[in-house]
């Protein structure tokens, strides 16, 4: 667990939002069954500029764009595109 935070403290993802606030602020960002998934640029000299998260509902509703999400990992690696990281992401849902 504190792997993951000191990794969303550096990209800067949060540990709690919404998806709806989460769509606002990085460039992928798409439900997966009950799972929240995110793929956002973050710069690196080495080219491999994306990161990838797994988020989840803290409620039972899961319906609504604006309900509570917790995040659930942080991908250690960085990928070289959005759909590298989204697939990463699925995989890890």
């Amino acid at each position: 667990m504190g792997r993951m935070i000191e990794l969303a403290k550096k990209y800067r993802i949060p540990l709690r939002s919404t998806e709806e606030d989460l769509a606002f602020r990085w460039e992928t960002v798409l439900r997966y069954g009950d799972r929240v998934l995110l793929a956002g640029s973050w710069y690196h000299p080495d080219g491999k500029n994306w990161v990838a998260a797994v988020y989840e509902f803290t409620d039972d509703k899961e319906t609504d764009y604006d309900d509570s999400i917790s995040l659930r990992w942080v991908a250690e690696e960085r990928f070289e595109d959005n759909g590298h990281a989204i697939s990463w992401a699925i995989r890890n849902a």
